[in-house]
């Protein structure tokens, strides 16, 4: 009976010196904690990368391709590195947004080698047809283009074709991310064949667009092919 009374008394009377002690480290350790990663998300949203309070990712600022290269201009082999992966300092002019200047488009297939359309187009070529095929070939359509500036990165297309003022066809796809260098790139897009079959055959009307992962439109092109009757 004296051991329940003792501890009925012990609990109304509430925790020992060294229990209150030891809750009180607890909770000073906890919020020390809680302030050392609050001031570590701190300074990681003050570098400009980090992880914002409600969990997303959160980019650092845009920074030009020449000031990117030349932070370690001291360490040589570093901007070596740094001018082969991110492009030629000769051709950066601190411009942040990237540029893509495309100089051709051309025309792959079973029909003929080769045929090169120089971009942009001529005014006087409006509204003429860039390029015939037969019903039932294969074509694939060649870029030519150089980066300013800039990385370009998500690179997309789409393909829109229209018979008779109807869209018979729409292709998309991803080129990819291209740093500035001296020597343009060329890109081949994926295969296609042409439709066949007497509905088949006419003039189209086309809009081939280009648009980086900011939504940026880099040319839009529209032009007419046709297709003719197989011989």
């Amino acid at each position: 009976m004296e051991s329940v009374n003792g501890k009925r008394e012990q609990e109304e009377a509430g925790p020992s010196d060294g229990t209150k002690q030891e809750m009180t480290e607890k909770v000073s350790d906890a919020l020390d904690d809680g302030k050392v990663e609050e001031e570590e998300v701190d300074e990681e949203e003050e570098g400009g990368i980090g992880v914002s309070k409600n969990g997303f990712f959160v980019p650092g600022p845009l920074v030009s391709l020449r000031e990117q290269i030349e932070r370690d201009k001291e360490d040589e082999s570093l901007r070596r590195w740094k001018e082969k992966l991110l492009g030629c300092l000769e051709s950066l002019e601190g411009q942040l947004d990237p540029e893509v200047k495309f100089h051709s488009i051309g025309i792959i297939s079973e029909d003929f080698a080769e045929i090169v359309t120089p971009l942009p187009v001529d005014e006087s070529r409006n509204g003429c047809t860039l390029f015939t095929l037969r019903e039932g070939s294969r074509y694939q359509l060649k870029l030519k283009f150089s980066v300013l500036h800039n990385i370009v990165s998500g690179l997309t297309y789409s393909n829109t074709v229209w018979k008779g003022g109807l869209q018979v066809d729409q292709s998309k796809g991803m080129l990819g991310t291209f740093a500035p260098q001296k020597e343009p790139y060329v890109y081949t897009l994926k295969e296609d064949t042409t439709p066949s079959g007497a509905l088949a055959r006419g003039v189209y009307s086309a809009k081939l667009k280009f648009e980086d992962d900011d939504r940026r439109c880099h040319m839009e092109l529209k032009y007419l092919f046709e297709i003719k009757k197989s011989s």
